[in-house]
């Protein structure tokens, strides 16, 4: 397990991450990428405690993943299985866990700022905070191959996840409107959708 985390991870980070799944109880499995999300925590019927994690993010978004779902792990120990699973106990978790990690020797230094803003107060997921999930998405393999909402003008039709046809009608505060094609049904899109164009 541990080789398999390291080779995902900042070098910087490691000696902190192996000192954080030094837990006998907890497992950590490195699986194919899933649209819906990046990683998942989950208590199994046994007993143990299992997390997941996608293999196709970049080592920075891995390592923010694994915090945020170890967190899950330690609030649960912590405050028991009532509490909501992005709460305050587990927003106070992550927050502390994290912290160590939040410095140049781990994060390039354009991250830094808003790596701090964002856990001000942490969200169920990093890509709410659109600033940081486009700053994190520059360092993937392929991210000159991406286009994102917010790159393409009003009026252009496109797919999204190889699935509907949108065409980008308007924005609000933070998201754009987007309307089905098929349906007419309008749908709001992050800012750092990916997305393929209709040619």
């Amino acid at each position: 397990m541990q080789n398999t985390i390291i080779s995902h991870i900042p070098k910087q980070a490691i000696p902190k991450v192996l000192e954080l799944l030094e837990h006998d109880n907890l497992t950590v499995l490195v699986k194919n990428e899933r649209k819906t999300r990046h990683g998942d925590y989950r208590k199994l019927p046994n007993g143990k405690h299992q997390i997941t994690i996608n293999n196709n993010l970049n080592k920075y978004r891995f390592l923010i993943t694994l915090v945020h779902e170890v967190a899950h792990f330690e609030a649960y120990k912590n405050y028991g299985r009532l509490i909501k699973p992005h709460g305050l106990e587990w927003k106070r978790t992550f927050q502390h866990l994290m912290l160590p990690f939040i410095n140049p020797e781990v994060f390039p230094l354009n991250l830094l700022p808003l790596l701090a803003r964002h856990f001000k107060n942490p969200k169920a997921s990093s890509d709410t905070d659109s600033d940081l999930a486009y700053a994190l998405k520059q360092f993937d393999d392929s991210s000159s191959n991406k286009t994102y909402v917010f790159e393409v003008p009003f009026g252009t039709v496109f797919k999204f996840r190889d699935k509907k046809t949108f065409k980008k009608v308007s924005k609000r505060v933070k998201r754009f409107e987007c309307v089905e094609i098929s349906t007419g049904k309008v749908y709001l899109f992050s800012p750092n959708a990916e997305i393929d164009i209709i040619e």
